[in-house]
């Protein structure tokens, strides 16, 4: 079993300290939901933890399965077994998804298969996962709807299965159908291992999974954790009434 602890994480962009004093702890096969209103730091952990410029972790350690990852570039991290499915997808031109992820999975598994057997497997993925695999030729998010962008991420996640997953709004944007296919893949790979830090501001989320750990954030801090206690309240009075109390 891994464990990726992030402990006392402070998180400054210029000169506003916007996360202070963070801490989550992962384990192989958990699903941890972080809530809370925009502005109140949720996606700032994870551009920071990837190491996006822009934000700079000036407290706190980050160790996976004991070892400090914390000043690793993003593509170590990568190969340590970390994933990071963005808010706002990037489009790459020119690169077909097939091609995209063989090179991803060669370098990651430092594997020598051929872009032919490769395309099987991902083929068989896809199908597994009920992901049309017309994606496989299509240029990486280029003309894709939200909905078809987080379907690509998650055939990703299957085929590279990394030890944990954070995935930004991944239900934003998406209708009913793929939500459906997310959240079935994401209980998929939670069931082989990966464990997974979903960031959202919709309590709508809470009827695709039943998470092992809720969290809600509030000007930069988490203000409560729980379990399926804190779910019950969220969809009941929506976490506004759980920040009122703080």
């Amino acid at each position: 079993m891994s464990t990726l602890n992030i402990k006392d994480i402070s998180v400054q962009t210029k000169d506003d300290i916007v996360v202070n004093k963070v801490s989550f702890v992962l384990k192989s096969g958990e699903i941890h939901v972080l809530m809370g209103p925009n502005g109140s730091g949720k996606s700032t952990i994870v551009n920071a933890l990837f190491g996006n410029p822009e934000y700079k972790i000036i407290k706190g350690t980050i160790t996976l399965e004991g070892k400090d990852i914390l000043a690793m570039s993003t593509e170590k991290k990568a190969r340590e077994g970390l994933f990071l499915s963005m808010q706002y997808l990037p489009e790459i031109s020119g690169v077909t998804l097939t091609s995209f992820l063989h090179k991803a999975y060669v370098s990651l598994k430092n594997s020598n298969i051929s872009v032919i057997d490769f395309y099987s497997l991902l083929e068989k993925k896809a199908k597994e996962l009920d992901i049309d695999t017309g994606f496989l030729s299509r240029e990486v998010n280029v003309g894709l709807s939200g909905g078809e962008k987080k379907l690509t991420e998650v055939l990703q996640l299957a085929i590279l299965e990394p030890k944990f997953a954070f995935l930004d709004e991944i239900d934003s944007g998406v209708d009913v159908d793929s939500l459906r296919k997310v959240f079935n893949a994401i209980s998929i790979l939670q069931k082989n291992g990966t464990g997974f830090f979903l960031i959202t501001h919709y309590n709508a989320i809470l009827d695709h999974i039943t998470p092992d750990y809720v969290h809600v954030m509030k000007n930069g801090s988490v203000v409560q954790s729980g379990g399926k206690e804190l779910v019950k309240e969220i969809v009941s009075s929506g976490f506004d009434s759980i920040l009122e109390k703080k």
